[in-house]
């Protein structure tokens, strides 16, 4: 492979990566801050108000972050990725403009109108605020996921003379059936970040005996949100997208579950590790028949294994697909029961009291963005070596005239500059955590 298209992807991979870890929790908790408004309208209780004016300002400093590490992909296709660019431009910039144009500037504009004008806008403004910050950060997510699901699954468009492709039908664009289910399972997982991220942060202030009250608030808004969006994630979300890509890249599918060889009655492997010198599966435990069942819905269904597909279309890293897909489920599969049981004790009136799970439930911060990142690794792992599926190849989209050091160079420069942000990004949150949920301030409208 050519060494300048290595250090292309790993740059990307890098950047995207990065970045992503922001905007999963300002989405999953634009729908929290709005719900904690909600019922401080409906309640009357200030415990909700003060929580949704905490929670926006960890949305606030997760949107800088966001927004900071974004550009630098906008940039990226016209630095590193030029050819692509060039082919696909008059169809992804479609959306990549209406995200920045529309549904960012109304998310930072209404923002701002959140933060800081909640003493003129009175309560049902500052609600109006919280929907319009919700609704912007949402749009944005679909307008780059319809984005990245025209690459997985191309539709609405035609080839000029020149090669490119144009846009014949921006409907069927925002309309693609991959885009619609990947929309719904990203925003599932977004979800879940922000509500084990909420769930989290009251376990450790409950155990640490400080903001207890808010504490067992937000213990009880995430964990409650967290189960239904991890069964969302799981079905119908996970499993509409499941077929999708059992439809339109049976390869990746093949992939995916390491399945080398085709035939019915296909067992589901829960652990075990690809061996790409044989072609087999190592040590594995396998669930029998039922990746047929999941798929088609019959136990003797016939799944199409790698040996069906020519060897140059099969994804370039067949192991590291499959290790990432497993990632995802596995943990996905350890939330639900984390949640489950956590749900159970909350009823109970038994969750504040219940320290081993308090501890579970803090700990567990980090598998939601661990799973989110192995899904998006699944999704664009899978796709290659397509940069857009069955029409472009990933080695033809790159820039030539931008050399392997080059790109280097400036992957080493994204590093140290990533690092720093870290640092900066974990003093700020630390802060806010500290400092807690604030005191209601006066919402009256002069």
């Amino acid at each position: 492979m050519d060494s300048a298209l290595v250090v292309d992807r790993l740059q990307f991979a890098f950047t995207i990566t990065y970045h992503y870890l922001f905007p999963q929790l300002t989405m999953g908790l634009a729908l929290l801050i709005l719900v904690l408004k909600t019922v401080a309208i409906r309640t009357g209780d200030d415990r909700y108000n003060d929580s949704a004016r905490f929670w926006a300002r960890i949305f606030g400093i997760n949107f800088v972050f966001g927004v900071v590490t974004g550009i630098p992909m906008e940039f990226q296709f016209g630095t590193n990725w030029a050819a692509f660019s060039r082919y696909a431009g008059g169809v992804i910039g479609q959306t990549l403009a209406m995200e920045g144009m529309f549904a960012f500037f109304l998310e930072s504009a209404f923002l701002g109108l959140f933060l800081f004008g909640e003493r003129r806008l009175g309560p049902r403004g500052h609600w109006v605020a919280a929907f319009l910050v919700f609704l912007g950060s949402w749009l944005s997510g679909y307008f780059i996921v319809v984005t990245d699901a025209w690459m997985q699954h191309p539709v609405a468009h035609q080839v000029m003379p020149d090669g490119s492709v144009q846009l014949s039908s921006f409907a069927a664009l925002l309309g693609n059936p991959w885009g619609l289910w990947q929309y719904a399972h990203t925003m599932s997982g977004a979800a879940i970040t922000g509500s084990v991220v909420m769930a989290s942060v009251g376990a450790f202030y409950v155990l640490s005996g400080r903001a207890a009250e808010h504490g067992r608030l937000f213990l009880k808004v995430g964990v409650i949100a967290g189960l239904v969006f991890s069964i969302l994630q799981l079905f119908p979300t996970g499993d509409r997208q499941g077929k999708m890509v059992a439809e339109y890249q049976p390869v990746t599918l093949a992939a995916m579950e390491a399945v080398f060889t085709t035939g019915p009655g296909v067992p589901l492997v829960i652990i075990g590790q690809p061996n790409m010198s044989d072609r087999s599966m190592d040590n594995a435990i396998s669930v029998p028949n039922m990746l047929s069942f999941l798929t088609y819905r019959r136990w003797d269904a016939t799944v199409q294994g790698l040996d069906a597909f020519p060897t140059d279309t099969w994804p370039d890293n067949v192991p590291l697909l499959y290790y990432a897909y497993h990632i995802m489920v596995g943990l996905g599969t350890i939330m639900i029961a984390i949640l489950v049981v956590s749900t159970l004790l909350l009823l109970r009136g038994k969750l504040a009291t219940s320290r081993w799970m308090l501890w579970m439930l803090m700990l567990m911060l980090p598998f939601p963005y661990i799973a989110n990142t192995a899904g998006w690794l699944t999704a664009e792992i899978g796709r290659q070596p397509w940069l857009v599926y069955g029409l472009m190849r990933t080695s033809n989209g790159i820039s030539p005239e931008v050399s392997a050091g080059n790109g280097l160079f400036t992957l080493l420069g994204f590093m140290g500059m990533y690092t720093i942000l870290t640092i900066l990004f974990l003093f700020l949150i630390y802060r806010e955590i500290e400092h807690g949920p604030a005191k209601p301030a006066p919402s009256v409208a002069y």
